[in-house]
């Protein structure tokens, strides 16, 4: 496992608070992968001791979002998200939920992420797919 990166968890902690709120580990950061990760705990968990699926996607649309905002076009001043597409494969029961987020499409008005959240064990477990609009 990747060790989290403290600085960058802090950077982002402090542009995003919700980010620090769940709990996510910031791991890496370039415009072509983000790199995060969040800890099972019972807090973010629905019954049967199931991570929630708003924790998976709160982790999701942060990592997403990041790997959007480090691939604004020049001027541009954010994004917003217009469109979300979300499937979940399997339940999170222990351990941490490891996000990666790419860019599958950058262009001057919006912006497409794809976002792959996977258990200890490498299995996937949501895959999440943004379209962000350019602000």
């Amino acid at each position: 496992m990747e060790p989290a990166d403290p600085e960058l968890t802090a950077q982002v902690a402090a542009a995003a608070p919700f980010t620090a709120f769940l709990g996510v580990e910031m791991v890496a950061a370039e415009p072509r992968e983000v790199r995060a990760r969040l800890a099972w705990s019972e807090a973010l968990c629905t019954t049967g001791g199931v991570m929630h699926g708003g924790a998976l996607m709160g982790l999701a649309d942060n990592v997403g979002g990041f790997c959007a905002f480090l691939n604004l076009p020049e001027g541009a001043g954010g994004t917003a998200t217009i469109e979300s597409k979300t499937n979940f494969f399997g339940p999170v029961r222990q351990g941490a939920v490891h996000a990666i987020a790419r860019p599958l499409h950058t262009g001057r008005r919006t912006i497409v992420v794809d976002t792959e959240l996977y258990d200890d064990a490498g299995k996937l477990v949501a895959r999440v797919t943004q379209t962000q609009a350019v602000l």
